[in-house]
Parts: structure tokens; sequence; C-alpha cells
């Protein structure tokens, strides 16, 4: 095992001080409240349980109903999801941790069950993806996609805005923007799937520009020193892809630099697959990027360590050994065995696979 212990060493983000760098990632569970998307009263325990970690980033919550995509998912666009996201972060807050939300908007992956009056999933262009969604308790096919008006955009911005206001109402200590994953941002800013002529379409800049113009109205909102932002330059998750991926984001992380944005949450290579599925140069964003580099895919205590060692991160987003280790900063600390996930119970359901994962003293007590 590596001896290094700069994964366990503080770290200043903004205004906060993070006792060690490890991150827990996003993670999608599915077991809001319906028909109101409010956080279920278990999210509470899920989060308070892992506290330990220098810092939780909160399942991605939509900024409008437009925006979601999956059942169940939460929102942060109603008084009741504030209330009901106060009650996590204050439990985080009671258990010495710190939280940032994940907000999103899925753009085209949705289904018309999830849409307001059953309409038609936005996009930039109306090109339906290859992928599947959560719905009604099973994976179905997305519906088909409108294009996006130029005169809606707007209101798309003002959504990611309300958004961080009502972040902010709920206790959260930032704001991670996604712009990953083949959701609506990432759309914009790929050309496999935005095939507009306006402003929004086209050149690099004008693609990178709902990106942009978003993190600029989220950083107004709640502090440039308590935004983030999560990009994934050459994923294919839900059906995303560029021609030429590398001046398309070396061009957004400057735009994002010069916002003075606190993280850029890299996903470096195939989001929850291989990370070498295409070739980029990460540490070009590293380079033009001047606040903290969090670095995600694929992570182990080993490869953590070298990634921080060199320089080439300032933190290290884990996901799912974080769902079924709510103690994972003691366990890679004491160099303890993790446990297993169950992958059955990753999304939807109740307690069990959620809070029901032992921590290393409660299996050490049963022995």
């Amino acid at each position: 095992m590596s001896q290094s212990t700069k994964l366990f060493e503080p770290f200043k983000l903004g205004p906060l001080t993070l006792p060690n760098r490890l991150v827990m990632a996003p993670l999608t569970r599915n077991r809001a409240v319906p028909p109101g998307m409010v956080p279920s009263p278990l999210a509470a325990d899920y989060y308070g349980q892992r506290a330990s970690a220098g810092l939780l980033i909160s399942e991605a919550s939509q900024v409008s109903q437009q925006g979601q995509g999956y059942q169940d998912t939460p929102g942060i666009y109603s008084k009741e999801q504030v209330e009901g996201w106060r009650k996590i972060t204050d439990r985080v807050h009671e258990r010495g941790g710190r939280i940032f939300i994940q907000i999103w908007h899925v753009g085209r992956v949705s289904h018309t069950a999830l849409q307001p009056g059953g309409g038609k999933p936005v996009a930039p262009s109306a090109i339906r993806a290859k992928c599947k969604t959560f719905v009604n308790g099973t994976f179905t096919d997305i519906s088909e996609p409108r294009a996006l008006e130029l005169s809606e955009i707007p209101g798309i911005i003002d959504d990611f805005k309300r958004g961080t206001a009502n972040a902010l109402a709920a206790g959260f200590d930032g704001v991670e923007i996604h712009g990953a994953n083949g959701y609506l941002l990432d759309q914009f800013a790929k050309d496999g799937s935005n095939k507009r002529t306006d402003a929004y379409g086209g050149s690099i800049e004008n693609r990178a520009r709902l990106m942009l113009e978003v993190s600029k109205a989220v950083a107004a909102e709640a502090g440039a020193d308590r935004t983030g932002i999560r990009i994934s330059p050459v994923t294919p998750a839900n059906d995303v892809s560029d021609s030429n991926p590398q001046p398309l984001f070396d061009h957004i992380v400057d735009g994002l630099n010069a916002l003075k944005l606190t993280y850029i949450h890299v996903i470096e290579g195939a989001t929850g697959g291989p990370r070498d599925n295409a070739p980029f140069d990460y540490a070009s964003l590293r380079r033009r990027f001047k606040q903290a580099y969090m670095a995600n895919n694929g992570y182990d205590l080993a490869l953590a360590n070298t990634m921080l060692d060199s320089g080439a991160a300032d933190l290290i987003a884990f996901g799912k050994p974080f769902i079924s280790n709510p103690d994972l900063v003691e366990r890679l600390k004491q160099g303890a065995p993790l446990n297993d996930w169950d992958k059955a119970t990753f999304y939807d359901g109740g307690a069990k696979g959620y809070t029901d994962y032992p921590t290393l003293k409660a299996t050490e007590a049963a022995e």
C-alpha cells in the first residue's frame, strides 16, 4: 500500500477548510418522494453517515420539472424541496461535514412521462439519443426531444440561478453545476448533439456559451468561491460525442478559470468505464485552471496518491465506494477492507442498500 498521506491532509477550498481530500461524488439514488420530488427523510441519515468525507456532493437535483430525466430524483425548485434539503444539510453540519448540491438539467435524456404536460424533452437540437432512462420502475428508451427556441434559453439560465438561491436557502455550502455526462450543458457543448446555426451552435465559442453563461449566473448568486462544475470531455455517456474535444474543453476551462470558480470536477475517460477510452490531455485543463482540480473515475487509494503526489490533482472524488462504505475515509486510512456494493439497490427503494451498510466499527463490534 502507498505510504503517502496526502489524501488525508486538509485542503482549503474557497472559504472552506476540508479535513481531507476525499470527495463523495454525486450519486443518483432515485429515492425522492413523489409527486413533489422532495428528498426522502432517509437521505438525512445517508448523507449524515458519510459526513467524514472532505466534501460531500449531493445527488444531482433538477432546477425545474423540465430538467428531470429519471423517476424519483430530487428537485431544488420548490419550497417543499428546500425544506427537505435543509434537514439534510443540518444533519451533515451537525456531524461536522460540508456539502455542495449538484444542480442539473438533463435536456434530452428524459421521457414524456416526466415532463410538464407530457411534453417532449428539450435539447439543443431535435436529435434523439440512443440511451435509456429509468421511469415507472424500469429502464426505457428516452423520448424524442425538441430543439429549444432561442427565446427559451434565458429561462434555462434563470432556472439554474433560482436553483442556486434555493440551495443556499437550504443550507448548502456551495453548488456544483452538472456540465457532464451528456446532459443539457454537455449536449450544447458537443457537436454530436448540437447542430444549431444560431448563437449557441456551430463554433466552439457558440457551443460553449450556455455552459459558461450558466456558470456565470450561478457564481454571481453563490459566489465563485462556492461554485464548482463537473465536466466530462470524452465520455460517451448518454450517446454524447464531440469531433474534437481538446480545443473545446481547453476553451471551456479558460472561461471557467476567468470566472474563478472554486473547482473543476473532471471525469477522466468514460463515466464509470475505462479511463483511456479516448485520447485527451487532462494536464492541459490542470494548467489552465488556477483553482482546485478534482479528479474522478476509477480511483483507488494508490492512484489517488499518485495523482496528488505528482500535483496532477488537488481532490479525488470517489463514487460507488462511498455507497457501500459510509466510513470510507477511515477504511482507506487504516488500509481496511471495503464493503462490496449491491448494484441491485443503487436506484429506487428504501433503506436497503442505502443506509444499512455497516461501518468498520460496527462490523468489528459484531465479530
